[in-house]
């Protein structure tokens, strides 16, 4: 690989860079600006220059450049903090000959900027370097190394002189360069290696540039890599040389077939460290990476759905996942191990599984492994959940189809239930219950997780995932979404709450005349809600803990309100015994089934009787109306006869 030419270089979402200097008073800050802008020294300038753009051909980069010269006085600092914030990058300035603004610098500027949380890249820069006292040389190294390890948002640090022209077009070179190939994102400078995220990102772009998947890039793949990222051909001297300068220090760099992944990655490490980040910041760009190495926005067309749709993976994306996970389970134990799933994702910014709510989602082996249920599993949770991350991961993972190709949208809910038959591939069930009815058991019994007498209340929400065999060729993926009782309040908050719901499923304990009771109150709550915002939804009854001994009357009640709200009666469990009555089968097909088994609450009937009777009585008015009107005519009919009688 040879240097980026200017022409070469994309500066991505960056149409002009914004540079703010600041300093103590009398450090040369307007100096500094003025010198750049006009390319002449003027000892007499004003104390702070307005808004100075340089010339759009000074850098190679050709980005048009915005410097912004500020006060040093105390009543304006907050103005200066101001324009500290919109700054793209920061150049604080300290006077060569002035050792106290240099300490300036970490007591005051730095700790100020991180106060304000402005993240950008910092330069630091020595001004009046002809000033500065020739008995008390000292590298600049060694005056910044201690500051440099302290605010590692420096980002480089340099000396000039304005009146003596000494590197003042460097000082803007390196503030625009930091902004348009930074250097945080791609090199850890404490351990002097390539970041995580810049690895899976250069690893990915290899394995897409080695056509033949044998591990290396051969030849002519290098020079097709080299032609697409620099517009310019590798010479066959040009491939030995980079070859040579790779084995030279890295052995297994290089092999039989070419360059190996080791190879490039060491190549981009030797640029950055000798300052070409340009380099690799085109290669990146190239790719559609951004400036978190992160595939570009625009790459993802907004997929467009109500509340009440989902968004589901197509076949064509389950295909290629089936394919992915074979590829990547080593052993072939039909099992993707953790090792082999980290694997699977390096190609991607970070493994989106870890944490929630994808971690403990789906059903693992005992060496926490995933089959390919649960590994698809989680895919068609993350779809569910996030359908743009989820495409995105698909195109880490080195789906080259259309994205849009990789998912579909649902029909709407609402004419799910007009139709009487939900297509949904992936069904979404809210678990309501009490505190300690039995909603986490039943989960975790979901999931493959052994039974447990340990009482951990649930906090927040919290998924399962798996697959439901219906029939030989009816497979769905279930999700059921446990609600915490403190978070029922904030569901029914919110009018679109339900929307994405294909049942809900109400779980009490038993043996706990109470926890029916709360748990009733809950049907009728969620029910209500339903009602009033036109998502209404098939809900289910489960009286957990069967094992135990029951409350006679509480059975009763259970069944009484059923059957007055119009669903199925209460299906008793015992996740302790293993005894689930084949819940998930019915929760599924309920769910398949979305005009059954919705709730009718009192108010909701009353609603309904008051609709029919209005119907009804404006029925009536339109027949009177029409026999009046017919009578009328009749008369009139009669009228004119007798009267041409007469």
């Amino acid at each position: 690989m040879v240097r980026a030419s200017a022409n070469s270089v994309n500066p991505h979402v960056h149409s002009g860079v914004r540079i703010v200097v600041a300093g103590d008073q009398g450090t040369g800050k307007s100096s500094l600006i003025s010198t750049a802008a006009s390319e002449n020294f003027r000892p007499n300038v004003a104390p702070v220059l307005p808004p100075t753009t340089l010339a759009v051909d000074l850098y190679p980069d050709h980005v048009p450049i915005t410097v912004i010269d500020t006060t040093s006085s105390i009543p304006d600092i907050d103005r200066v903090s101001e324009e500290l914030k919109r700054a793209d990058t920061v150049v604080l300035t300290y006077a060569c000959d002035r050792p106290e603004t240099l300490e300036s610098l970490s007591i005051f500027w730095l700790p100020h900027l991180r106060n304000l949380e402005v993240r950008v890249p910092v330069i630091v820069v020595g001004c009046k370097l002809d000033l500065r006292d020739e008995s008390q040389q000292v590298s600049l190294e060694q005056v910044m190394s201690p500051i440099m390890q302290q605010f590692r948002e420096i980002e480089t640090c340099i000396e000039c002189s304005a009146s003596r022209q000494i590197q003042v077009p460097e000082v803007f070179y390196y503030a625009q360069k930091a902004v348009l190939h930074p250097t945080a994102p791609l090199f850890d400078q404490e351990t002097q290696t390539l970041k995580p995220r810049c690895v899976r990102a250069l690893k990915r772009i290899f394995i897409l540039c080695d056509h033949d998947r044998d591990g290396a890039l051969s030849d002519a793949e290098l020079n097709d890599f080299q032609v697409k990222c620099f517009n310019a051909p590798l010479q066959p001297s040009e491939i030995i040389g980079v070859k040579k300068v790779v084995q030279d220090k890295l052995s297994e760099g290089v092999n039989e077939r070419g360059l190996t992944l080791t190879g490039f990655l060491f190549l981009h490490a030797l640029f950055i460290e000798k300052g070409r980040l340009e380099t690799t910041w085109t290669v990146l760009r190239k790719f559609e990476y951004n400036d978190d190495i992160k595939l570009a926005d625009d790459l993802f067309p907004p997929l467009k759905y109500t509340p009440d749709q989902s968004v589901e993976l197509t076949n064509e994306a389950i295909e290629f996942l089936k394919t992915i996970f074979d590829a990547f389970d080593a052993d072939f134990d039909g099992m993707l191990r953790p090792c082999e799933l980290e694997e699977l994702f390096s190609t991607a910014p970070e493994s989106p599984w870890i944490g929630n709510p994808y971690e403990d989602a789906a059903e693992r082996n005992a060496f926490q492994g995933l089959s390919l249920d649960a590994f698809l599993s989680e895919w068609a949770l993350m779809t569910l959940l996030n359908p743009t991350f989820s495409v995105e991961n698909l195109i880490y993972l080195g789906y080259s189809g259309d994205p849009l190709s990789a998912v579909r949208v649902t029909r709407k809910r609402r004419t799910d239930r007009k139709r009487q038959l939900s297509e949904r591939n992936v069904l979404q069930c809210f678990v309501f219950g009490p505190r300690n009815a039995g909603k986490s058991a039943l989960l975790n019994s979901f999931i493959g997780r052994p039974y447990s007498e340990a009482y951990n209340p649930t906090i927040e929400d919290r998924y399962a995932v798996n697959v439901v065999d219906i029939a030989k060729e009816n497979k769905k993926y279930l999700v059921l979404k446990e609600i915490p009782e403190s978070g029922v309040e904030k569901l029914l908050a919110n009018k679109e709450s339900l929307a994405s719901c294909d049942i809900a499923v109400f779980v009490h304990d038993r043996s706990v005349e109470s926890s029916w009771r709360a748990s009733s109150e809950l049907l009728v709550n969620i029910a209500g809600h339903g009602e009033n915002t036109g998502f209404e939804v098939p809900c289910l009854i489960v009286a957990a803990k069967d094992d135990l001994e029951s409350f006679t009357s509480a059975i009763q009640d259970s069944i009484r309100v059923s059957q007055d709200m119009g669903v199925e009666a209460p299906i008793p469990i015992s996740v302790k015994l293993g005894d689930f009555n084949n819940v998930f089968h019915r929760i599924v097909k309920a769910a398949e089934h979305p005009h059954l088994s919705i709730p009718e609450t009192e108010a909701g009937k009353n609603r309904k009787h008051y609709n029919k009777l209005i119907g009804r009585s404006l029925m009536c008015v339109s027949v009177g109306a029409a026999v009046a009107l017919v009578g009328l005519g009749a008369y009139r009919i009669y009228a004119a006869r007798k009267s041409a009688s007469g």
